[in-house]
């Protein structure tokens, strides 16, 4: 079934190529041609991918195009899964694909949020994970893991102030003993310690010979 269902896959216009990757079926679109494929594999009965589980993105920053957006697919009437993958750079929009599955406005969002990639016709291309004012796409490879910035609440303004990352050495000291290995006794149990002791401990007689 897998086989045949990567014969048709392959044959259809706008795709690539099509493979099995750890027993799971895999295509390669081209971006200009997205919509056209992803109707033709919620349409075709052949294929009747109904649902949308998710759609990411994935950072390659030494490739021309560096991102991948990866959309995973289900046929709940053939119970099969399918992953498709364009690529884009961060000047060339993809295409979106809410027309086709109106759920995949909250992916795309989060996909531009996280990783600035920008999609053609969707009407609702705001950020979703991070805050309206941030700065930057937190899953890109070249950004950095503290960010730029840090946000609290000032009691004295009443608002929201954005702050350069401060890490104080509280937060840069850390403890890299296993709780399994490096510590014996936790607090509270001196008596249980104390106890054990006393019950292992060998006779009086035994000690002093």
């Amino acid at each position: 079934m897998a086989e045949g269902l990567t014969e048709a896959l392959a044959a259809l216009p706008g795709v690539r190529d099509a493979r099995s990757e750890f027993g799971e079926t895999v295509i390669n679109a081209d971006r200009d041609s997205l919509l056209a494929v992803m109707a033709t594999l919620r349409d075709d009965p052949r294929f009747a991918f109904e649902q949308v589980m998710d759609i990411c993105g994935v950072d390659w920053p030494e490739r021309a195009e560096r991102f991948d957006v990866v959309y995973n697919l289900l046929s709940v009437s053939l119970n099969q899964r399918l992953r498709v993958i364009v690529t884009t750079d961060e000047t060339h929009a993809v295409p979106s694909v809410h027309t086709i599955w109106p759920c995949a406005t909250w992916w795309e969002r989060e996909a531009w949020d996280l990783f600035g990639i920008v999609f053609s016709g969707q009407p609702d291309l705001r950020r979703i994970l991070t805050d309206y004012g941030f700065e930057g796409h937190p899953l890109r490879k070249d950004f950095p893991l503290t960010g730029y910035v840090e946000v609290r609440y000032d009691e004295d303004r009443k608002a929201v102030v954005y702050e350069p990352v401060q890490l104080t050495q509280d937060w840069r000291s850390f403890d890299f003993l296993s709780p399994w290995e490096g510590i014996t006794t936790l607090p509270g149990d001196e008596k249980v310690h104390t106890e054990r002791a006393t019950r292992n401990a060998p006779p009086p007689s035994e000690a002093k010979s």
